[in-house]
């Protein structure tokens, strides 16, 4: 098919949503499908086959555009609108997938030129707005109609986890297929960047978190949890792997502010190609999240580590964690401390939690099952466009009559 894809962040970057889109891209051109990208001007190419990138300008004032709704984001969206128009207007597209919010964009292209879409749902945006500004709680009804006019009319929808899909059941999608994250890590590594223990002189524990450093994630009940740990486990450190410059400040004076700058270690950005050698160094990977329905993409890689993992006890994670797998806390200071002290203190707990959770990764968190999920759903979507391009009854046909007749 002649897919036209909307990505509405800068594309490629090394986190959540541009990560997904990259493994769609992979799926899709190992199917032999031909893909036109619409996306930011910020980012880096990712070589694909039978995909052609197309960028916004580059846009005064508009750069480092981080997730979440932002002045920047609706500026950039508007231009991919302009982009996008004028790349239907030469060209005939079979379907277009839509991600986040883009799929306004794509709701106005089928009205306006009869060509379907999918919902590529990684949240919900309604509620993404309201938890943002809570001010717009009073208009959540609102927000909740658009959102059900772009779930209606959409092909399909692709929400990233169960609990989407339950949100939008009110909504009455045609068709809904739930398509979790996959592992990022790389099996056979060989080379670690470099040794955690000898450059930040730890002697104990290494607690591990990886991702932004965004409020929804739990910073502040990470750090703050802790330095109650350390009140009972001094042989521990936290190591931060991620976060935007001025996030990792301010979090830094935090930590300072607790007295735990010395066993805080934030060491920014870290490429994904060396996710496997950071996580492999430490004894507990963290995910203390607080907001948010879908499952955070660290999940499935934290699972298939090998390493124990603590996470906060809430739907964003339970829909895909039990305490089999992980050790799970209320997202309360002193309820996640004491879990964290409990399994720093239990070397056999962890390896019961870590063996259970690579199993888990095994056997359902594997790019390739994300790729035949992706494959099927396609090949569905493809005969349906194709039937329903052909008229509902076949043109007559009448004898040719002689000359005599």
């Amino acid at each position: 098919m002649d897919i036209l894809l909307l990505a509405p962040h800068p594309f490629y970057q090394e986190r959540g949503s541009p990560i997904a889109v990259n493994q769609i891209l992979r799926a899709l051109s190992e199917r032999g499908d031909r893909i036109d990208l619409v996306t930011y001007h910020e980012g880096h190419d990712m070589p694909h086959a039978n995909l052609t990138l197309h960028r916004v300008p580059r846009i005064p004032l508009v750069r480092n555009i981080r997730p979440g709704f932002s002045w920047k984001k609706v500026v950039s969206d508007l231009f991919m609108l302009a982009l996008t128009l004028s790349l239907v207007l030469r060209k005939r597209y079979h379907l277009i997938h839509a991600v986040e919010e883009s799929v306004f964009i794509a709701l106005l292209l089928k009205w306006l030129f009869k060509i379907p879409y999918v919902y590529d749902m990684d949240s919900s945006l309604a509620q993404q707005m309201v938890e943002r500004y809570p001010l717009l709680r009073h208009c959540a009804f609102l927000l909740r109609f658009f959102e059900g006019i772009a779930v209606r009319h959409a092909k399909a929808v692709i929400p990233v986890c169960q609990a989407l899909a339950h949100d939008i059941a009110r909504y009455q999608p045609a068709k809904v297929v739930v398509l979790q994250d996959v592992s990022l890590l790389k099996n056979g590594w060989t080379h670690q960047p470099e040794d955690l223990r000898a450059r930040l002189a730890i002697d104990g524990h290494i607690v591990m978190y990886v991702g932004n450093l965004e409020s929804y994630q739990g910073i502040d009940l990470l750090l703050e949890s802790f330095a109650l740990t350390l009140q009972r486990a001094d042989r521990a450190d936290l190591v931060v792997i991620g976060g935007a410059a001025d996030d990792i400040r301010r979090y830094q004076e935090k930590a300072q502010r607790l007295g735990v700058d010395r066993r805080v270690h934030f060491l920014g950005p870290r490429p994904i190609e060396h996710l496997s050698a950071y996580l492999a160094q430490a004894d507990i990977l963290v995910s203390p999240r607080i907001q948010g329905a879908n499952t955070p993409m660290k999940i499935y890689s934290y699972l298939d580590s090998g390493k124990a993992l603590l996470a906060t006890d809430l739907p964003t994670h339970t829909q895909i964690l039990n305490r089999r797998v992980a050790a799970l806390a209320p997202p309360i200071p002193e309820a996640f401390a004491a879990e964290l002290n409990h399994l720093l203190a239990d070397d056999a707990r962890r390896a019961s939690l870590s063996a259970a959770a690579r199993a888990m990764a095994a056997g359902r968190f594997t790019y390739e099952a994300f790729r035949d999920q992706v494959h099927e759903l396609f090949q569905w979507l493809q005969e349906e466009i194709a039937q329903e391009a052909q008229p509902l009854h076949p043109p007559a046909t009448h004898p040719r009559k002689g000359l005599s007749g």
